[in-house]
């Protein structure tokens, strides 16, 4: 035995009471040079020895944890606010009772139109002589009437099923397993069923129309409705399919309808998109300010109030480049997501910080799409006014879970365990125009 150690091959000899004044040392031999216990990690192969004394003396280990290489965050699904789901549809005023379906009050300054059409001359909307009869056009005291439309929505069933067999639940206790196999798929599972519903929230508008797949359209109205459809107007989705975004006749059936009503024919279920005009080979912009400041305008006049803002990380750092070459700074706000949606706290303990715009928290969001038929184009922005706009819960995410370690392997069929997450819910929104979107930036 060696009394002091100074090298690699000291330690060995002082491990394996190897002798190290000439005596065998085949131990540390391989193919006539003296070599460690293992191959080492930073070779080409980075395999463990399968043979030779070597091979029987060291394997590699694997630690229990699992690391994920993926990005699984949640962003979109978790600012949204959470109702239970309490009614299949609602009713909204479509039109006002003097008339007009717009966001303001139309009115004519001349011409014939009285009160009850569209734009009526504005000398007859209410004013009314003294003693005035009823019901006279005349007079301008006629029975007027707002109207209403209804909407629908029927909740969504989202689930992801897995399993695993009883050899593998008991392997992974021994040897380099990672324990509780059970748990570890629980967790990893968990975390893609919730990101699988972020995603749905977050598909492109343009998905609804693939109809080249097989059972497409059918298929993508299983999922959530997308934030994308939701927060889109007729005008839209007319230039998108001008512009072969997808087939005309897509955006007849499954682009156009929302709610049980199609926006062709309801000019209440627009939102304000800024970016619409053309969706060809060329058609994105340069992202301003006054690109975003025009949709901030637009939706306050329309009686909205955004409440936060979801984008790319890549658009957050061209806005964020845009202030500081203005000398301007964005300003952070603290803030926590909750079952209401975000919400503003005070204080350091929750919640993360974020930047915000005119005090709006902007989220950054990896999932964001960019819709522009450009390349090199940046994340759109989805400007939302969660006040009017909500995931309708009918059975929050549920873990169901049977099978040969309950005893009951007649019940899946199979020896091993299976098991399933599952949520029902849908988006709703009460407030169309006061929801905005900014496409075709770069």
């Amino acid at each position: 035995m060696v009394g002091y150690i100074n090298t690699i091959a000291d330690l060995e000899a002082q491990t394996y009471g190897l002798s190290s004044l000439g005596a065998s040392n085949m131990l540390l031999k391989t193919a006539g040079t003296v070599s460690g216990i293992h191959g080492g990690h930073d070779a080409a192969t980075q395999t463990s020895p399968t043979s030779g004394i070597t091979g029987n003396l060291y394997q590699v280990l694997f630690g229990q944890k699992v690391w994920s290489m993926l990005n699984r965050e949640v962003n979109a699904l978790s600012v949204m606010s959470k109702r239970p789901y309490t009614s299949s549809g609602w009713r909204v005023l479509s039109k006002r009772p003097a008339g007009g379906t717009g966001n303001t009050h139309s009115f004519a300054k001349t011409g014939t139109d009285l009160v009850g059409t569209d734009t009526p001359r504005i000398d007859s909307i209410g004013g009314v002589p003294e003693n005035a009869s009823l019901s006279t056009a005349g007079d301008g005291l006629i029975a007027i009437a707002p109207e209403y439309s209804t909407l629908f929505m029927s909740p969504k069933i989202v689930a992801h099923q897995f399993d695993f067999s009883e050899l593998a639940m008991e392997m992974a206790q021994i040897d380099d397993g990672i324990g509780d196999i059970r748990a570890q798929m629980r967790e990893d599972m968990g975390k893609h069923h919730a990101e699988s519903q972020n995603l749905m929230i977050l598909s492109p508008l343009e998905a609804y129309g693939d109809t080249g797949a097989t059972n497409g359209p059918a298929n993508i109205l299983r999922n959530y409705t997308s934030l994308y459809k939701i927060v889109s107007s007729a005008e839209e989705q007319d230039q998108m399919a001008a512009d072969s975004f997808f087939a005309a006749s897509a955006n007849d059936n499954t682009v156009s309808h929302i709610y049980g009503t199609n926006r062709d024919n309801a000019s209440f279920l627009d939102a304000v998109v800024n970016g619409k005009d053309s969706y060809a080979s060329g058609g994105s912009r340069p992202f301003t300010l006054s690109i975003l400041n025009a949709t901030l305008r637009e939706l306050r006049q329309n009686g909205g109030s955004p409440k936060v803002i979801l984008t790319g990380y890549d658009t957050l750092q061209t806005l964020s480049d845009l202030l500081q070459s203005q000398e301007r700074f964005m300003d952070r706000k603290e803030i926590v997501p909750t079952v209401n949606g975000v919400r503003g706290v005070k204080g350091m303990e929750v919640g993360f910080r974020v930047a915000t715009y005119y005090d709006i928290p902007l989220i950054p969001v990896a999932q964001m799409q960019s819709t522009s038929a450009d390349s090199g184009t940046i994340s759109d922005m989805l400007l939302l006014d969660t006040d009017h706009l909500w995931m309708a819960v009918m059975k929050p995410t549920q873990y169901f879970e049977d099978g040969i370690s309950n005893g009951n392997p007649f019940g899946v069929g199979q020896l091993g365990n299976r098991a399933i997450y599952r949520t029902i819910a849908e988006l709703g929104c009460s407030y169309f125009k006061g929801q905005g979107k900014i496409v075709n930036l770069k």
